[in-house]
């Protein structure tokens, strides 16, 4: 009698298995896109981990080759969700947690335009390069719209403590990010051609993308052999930066503005009695950090009296960050005022960029609808002028807070003739985050961008001296009066940088633009094509072709 048949179990259907090991490929890039973004923010100060980014960037690289731009965009998006909600969680200690995720989400929506377009040239012969020059383009883009721009978190802020910092002398925090990205987009490809070989590809061209992460590698080095143009002899200042602290933490520290200025007036004689002891150098000017007389001085004479004892008893001219009331009796100014021993104050010079959303809300009755927060922004606008004021004969360019992010407006204070750089900051705000460290690298690469020494000066941390070459030689601890003195090299140089300003990263945005038009005319002739595949797309998901 015959055996009965064994049922055995049916293989898998080609396109079954095909569609499980899509969905396999999926996971995993959607995984890997927005680990890549955290991984980006973990090479962000207050950590030294700037080795973290070109890693970052090697990921998105192997994540976005060969993809169609709306996959591209999905996992740009995810990556910049990845980077940016970590990064600027500082915002949610300001206005909450919904804003802030909303603000991230928008943010994200530039980085997922540059993944689509990295996605698009991704297979173009140079590939890394094209699409190391798309970021930079959305960089420029996200720095600029909407309300001015939001450059915070350009790839080029988190390497203060890299070694391709001295590229920011040679082409500014576009080319500095540029670099960045690249060598972490050459190291994927690299990684891919020694992975998986092409048949009939010569050893140099398989080598190629290694010596372009080299090439990366060495460019800080090389750039910090670029000779700067030198129009007078280095002299030294002694400048003293006060840090007087706040009386609680968070939002409401500008209910007790009175303690604010008190506090600053208080340590600036504790420095006075120091000089008068030896214990200290007599400075030769002093910065006060922004909102250290949120008091306006010009109109409340109890306030002026108690600044005129604190220059007068110091000996030197004071910056003093106010806010002022304007003659509509409506609006303020966020403004630094040189208040001279003897006199009061001299000059002054009134924020350029405002900060939308705290120090002013646009579109107010639309965004009044949707949080309590609007009815407490503020009402200040900017001011005109690059941001220079004269203070004991030195030139001080002057960034308040933010404005240290914008590349225009440190250009601006540079090239009318400012020799050191003054950040007068209110962080208080934000608590113990790392905002102000986000800030303080931001200084640190203007420094060597422009080959001038750089004073941060805040209200309650971290304030700092920062040598030309991007150095911070002192420091302050959060929440904690303070006062740093230094001998201030004052550098009347110009580096390429600022020269050029903004022409390298308006070239290699019109380089990454060029690169995108090429690859939509290749997709758009590969379609017409009888038989072929579109240019930049895969037949299956996951499914990667060889150039």
């Amino acid at each position: 009698m015959a055996a009965p048949p064994v049922d055995t179990p049916a293989e898998p259907e080609p396109a079954a298995r095909s569609l499980h090991h899509a969905r396999y490929v999926l996971a995993a890039r959607l995984l890997i896109a927005t680990g890549a973004g955290a991984l980006l923010y973990l090479s962000f100060p207050p950590r030294t981990l700037w080795w973290l980014a070109p890693v970052a960037f090697a990921l998105l690289g192997a994540v976005l080759r060969g993809v169609r731009a709306r996959a591209g965009f999905g996992y740009g998006w995810l990556f910049g969700a990845g980077f940016l909600v970590p990064l600027l969680s500082w915002i949610g200690s300001f206005v909450g947690p919904a804003p802030w995720l909303v603000l991230c989400a928008f943010e994200a929506l530039f980085l997922g335009l540059a993944g689509a377009g990295m996605a698009l040239v991704s297979r173009l012969p140079g590939a890394p390069f094209w699409a190391a020059a798309v970021w930079i383009g959305g960089e420029a883009l996200r720095s600029r719209i909407p309300f001015g721009g939001l450059p915070w978190g350009r790839a080029g802020f988190g390497q203060p403590d890299g070694p391709l910092l001295p590229v920011a002398s040679i082409g500014g925090v576009p080319l500095l990010s540029f670099v960045t990205v690249l060598a972490g987009l050459a190291l994927a490809e690299a990684i891919r051609r020694a992975l998986r070989p092409v048949p009939g590809m010569s050893r140099r061209m398989a080598a190629a993308p290694a010596l372009l992460v080299v090439l990366t590698l060495v460019a800080g080095p090389a750039a910090s052999m670029v000779p700067v143009a030198r129009t007078a002899p280095d002299r030294t200042v002694t400048i003293a930066a006060i840090q007087g602290n706040v009386p609680r933490l968070g939002l409401d520290f500008n209910a007790q503005r009175r303690a604010v200025l008190d506090n600053h007036v208080r340590v600036t004689l504790q420095l006075a009695r120091d000089v008068a002891a030896g214990r200290q150098p007599k400075p030769d000017l002093v910065i006060w950090p922004e909102n250290s007389s949120d008091i306006d001085p010009l109109r409340n004479a109890d306030a002026a009296v108690e600044i005129d004892q604190a220059a007068d008893t110091i000996g030197a001219p004071i910056l003093v960050g106010a806010v002022l009331l304007n003659p509509d009796g409506k609006t303020t100014t966020n403004s630094a005022l040189v208040w001279q021993p003897g006199i009061g104050p001299i000059e002054r010079d009134d924020k350029r960029r405002v900060q939308p959303f705290g120090e002013y809300l646009p579109w107010r009755p639309f965004f009044s609808l949707f949080s309590s927060y609007a009815a407490r922004a503020g009402y200040f606008v900017p001011g005109p002028g690059p941001g220079v004021v004269s203070m004991a004969g030195v030139q001080v360019g002057i960034a308040i807070c933010w404005e240290i992010a914008f590349d225009d407006l440190v250009s601006d204070s540079v090239r009318a003739g400012a020799t050191v750089l003054a950040v007068p900051s209110n962080n208080a705000t934000f608590g113990l985050t790392e905002m102000t460290y986000q800030q303080l690298a931001m200084s640190q690469v203007r420094a060597v961008e422009h080959d001038r020494s750089v004073i941060v000066a805040t209200t309650s941390g971290v304030s700092a001296t920062i040598t030309p070459d991007g150095t911070v030689t002192a420091s302050t601890r959060q929440f904690a009066p303070g006062t740093l003195v230094d001998r201030t090299v004052l550098h009347s140089t110009t580096t390429l940088a600022t020269r050029l300003r903004s022409v390298p990263e308006w070239v290699l945005t019109a380089l990454g633009v060029v690169a995108v038009a090429v690859a939509v005319l290749g997709t758009r002739r590969g379609r017409v094509r009888p038989g072929s595949r579109p240019a930049g797309r895969t037949a299956q998901a996951g499914e990667d072709e060889d150039d």
